[in-house]
């Protein structure tokens, strides 16, 4: 260890430098300037003022690095979850269902997709968990439009003639009719 920065000389002062300057990820490129300028004698307080860290933290970055190394540095809280409900394949094989109509037919919800996630997996899911899935692959949950109870197809037909006389006149893309 270095007397005068407590560091130990697991790295050359240039190699800190060099890490620092390769890191993609902002909290372990911090934590790899933290090192680089104790290294070069700056003092705690100093580099608590640089980096906006408070002094126990950066002392606690500087006992991790000398403890473990290089290991020791970066944000350990990455890959620090749980491992997904759905292995890789069983994602893929829910993508293939989602791209088709649900089983009775109609459109892909959270509820359906949670009763396909619970007979792929032998156990009762929430439909939270069908939502996620469904946001994390990519989909949203799927509704009809709302219908009001009391038009006609009249009323319908009307108002389908009058919306795309208002296209036209507005110079706009007209929509698809019949």
């Amino acid at each position: 260890m270095r007397p005068h920065s407590k560091i130990a000389e697991h790295l050359t002062i240039d190699e800190l430098y060099q890490k620092y300057r390769d890191a993609k990820c902002p909290v372990e490129r911090v934590h790899w300037q933290i090192i680089w300028w104790r290294a070069q004698g700056k003092k705690t307080v100093e580099v608590a003022a640089l980096t906006g860290y408070r002094p126990d933290w950066i002392r606690q970055i500087v006992r991790r690095y000398n403890a473990r190394g290089p290991e020791g540095l970066g944000d350990h809280r990455i890959g620090n979850g749980n491992k997904p409900m759905l292995s890789g394949e069983q994602q893929r094989r829910l993508i293939t269902a989602l791209m088709g109509p649900a089983p009775d037919g109609g459109l892909w919800n959270c509820t359906k997709v949670a009763q396909w996630m619970s007979e792929e997996l032998g156990w009762e899911v929430k439909p939270q968990r069908g939502w996620d899935y469904l946001r994390r692959l990519g989909f949203t949950p799927q509704r009809p439009r709302p219908r009001h109870v009391e038009t006609s197809k009249e009323a319908q037909e009307g108002f389908k003639k009058n919306s795309a006389r208002r296209w036209k006149r507005s110079g706009k893309h007209t929509p698809t009719q019949k």
